[in-house]
């Protein structure tokens, strides 16, 4: 057998996963069936997040657990901020930020924290202050003093959205499990961050001093919502990826900026100050202990 019938045979035993990643596209009479699946197809998908072994703590023989930030202004990051216009683009095509307040609204998703440790639980109507800000003018205070109705024209609304979102921040743990002898990364929670929706729009804040964490959702709990929504992929839009495959599989970059310690789990930048270089050079020193620890647990 040559070579090019080696090729022909890997292509044609690729075709079905290709075309059934499309939501039978080619099968479609009509617009409106692009994305719903057949029968057939329904009972032959086993479509589903790769589930967590299970770990035992007697297992985990040395952890670490790190914080890091996402910037979304980072090109191999841009699969989490896009697309944030949502007018012209198809219902598949969907931002983390959108699928993550979408189920929020409709109630799939309620393990929304206020913090990284996860112990304040937030509902949507709780959230509001923090996503939305509404306020009202001079003139329109005008009007209340007078004893009228503030007209809707001086009330200024302003809703976050995806365009505003700047970054990610998660947090996960590095363990070595020595039943498999193996350094591994297991993400725990995830936080969108944007400026301040009281001063988003006020040019003389400082952008990096105004930036805050929406909420945390507890990362577990979003599995599923996260497998169900798929990434664009450049290389192959016939072979979409899940959010869910993207951040286990860490295909993001991330910049460490605070790991659990003895000072109450201080960030890099409480104890290097105005020196972005040095900090980024601390966040890397931490990643590179990290990535040792595997190779010192075989160093005899």
């Amino acid at each position: 057998m040559n070579w090019k019938n080696v090729l022909l045979i890997s292509a044609l035993s690729i075709l079905p996963i290709s075309l059934a990643a499309q939501a039978n596209i080619l099968n479609a009479k009509k617009p409106e069936d692009i994305g719903k699946k057949t029968e057939s197809q329904k009972l032959a998908d086993d479509d589903a997040p790769l589930p967590y072994g299970y770990v035992d703590d007697r297992d985990i023989l040395w952890s670490k657990t790190v914080w890091e930030v996402i910037d979304l202004d980072e090109r191999v990051n841009f699969p989490l901020y896009y697309p944030t216009d949502t007018v012209d683009i198809g219902a598949d095509r969907r931002s983390l930020y959108h699928v993550l307040m979408k189920a929020i609204k409709s109630g799939e998703l309620t393990d929304v924290y206020v913090d990284p440790y996860f112990t304040d639980k937030r509902t949507l109507d709780q959230l509001g202050a923090t996503l939305k800000k509404v306020d009202t003018t001079d003139l329109g205070y005008e009007q209340l003093n007078a004893g009228e109705q503030v007209s809707e024209e001086f009330i200024n609304r302003r809703d976050l959205d995806a365009a505003d979102i700047e970054e990610y921040r998660i947090k996960g743990i590095w363990y070595f499990d020595k039943r498999q002898g193996e350094l591994k990364y297991r993400l725990l929670g995830i936080a969108p961050v944007a400026p301040d929706v009281n001063f988003i729009d006020d040019e003389s804040m400082d952008p990096n001093q105004n930036k805050v964490e929406l909420f945390w959702v507890w990362y577990p709990s979003a599995r599923e919502i996260l497998h169900k929504a798929k990434v664009f992929n450049q290389s192959n839009s016939a072979q979409p990826i899940s959010f869910d495959m993207l951040l286990n599989a860490r295909r993001f970059n991330g910049t460490i900026y605070k790991e659990d310690n003895v000072q109450g789990d201080r960030e890099i930048d409480d104890y290097v100050f105005d020196n972005a270089l040095f900090q980024l050079l601390e966040a890397n020193r931490i990643k590179e202990n990290i990535r040792d620890r595997e190779q010192d647990m075989w160093a005899y």
